[in-house]
């Protein structure tokens, strides 16, 4: 969500959530520049909520921009990037796997896959991840191959949201993907990089 970076614009935020039957339960601050702040809310509902109303409901108020809604299975107050990097200490020889199978979480992604920077397709597939990559298909009309060839970098193809990572130390390229919410931040990208130099790093110790 993006709305003026002045005194009292978050407060207008959290009124029209706890009018909506919103309960904050975390804030995180993805940006805060030229006059704006973009803030990533977790909140949980009663129920299920009504995307497009709290969509409406915050749109209408001057300033705030709704940037995307969308469901998520980040636990508010844990820590899964120390989880992650536990679980690949235990196990190095699984740590590039282990990290396919879990940044997705750390991100808002719904999935991920490791290519093989050499060209020679898919080495490992989140479970969410579509059957077709198996097949050597491509995501959301982009091909391997091409994502294969990104730096750190953000893309949108139809319906997705994608994210590609190089891992040289393993010679694969990460890439994660979302249908739902905007596209990747900066900070995302970021968080996901460091996360991917450490888990390289224990890989090599």
């Amino acid at each position: 969500m993006s709305f003026p970076d002045r005194p009292g614009a978050l407060g207008k935020v959290a009124r029209v959530l706890g009018t909506l039957g919103a309960d904050i339960l975390q804030v995180t601050v993805l940006e805060r520049e030229t006059g704006r702040a973009v803030d990533d809310f977790v909140v949980s509902w009663p129920g299920s909520p009504d995307t497009a109303a709290v969509r409406d409901r915050l749109s209408a108020v001057p300033g705030i921009r709704v940037e995307g809604v969308w469901p998520t299975r980040e636990v508010p107050g844990a820590a899964p990037d120390y989880d992650l990097l536990r679980h690949v200490a235990t196990d190095p020889s699984r740590a590039f796997a282990t990290l396919v199978d879990a940044v997705p979480d750390l991100v808002g992604a719904e999935w991920a896959v490791a290519l093989s920077s050499d060209g020679d397709g898919l080495v490992h597939r989140s479970w969410q991840a579509p059957p077709s990559l198996d097949e050597g298909g491509g995501i959301a009309g982009v091909k391997l191959a091409d994502l294969a060839s990104l730096r750190p970098a953000t893309l949108a193809s139809g319906s997705h949201q994608l994210m590609s990572l190089p891992v040289p130390a393993a010679r694969i390229h990460l890439v994660l993907a979302r249908t739902t919410g905007p596209s990747f931040h900066r900070a995302e990208v970021d968080r996901a990089g460091r996360v991917v130099e450490l888990v390289s790093l224990i890989a090599g110790l």
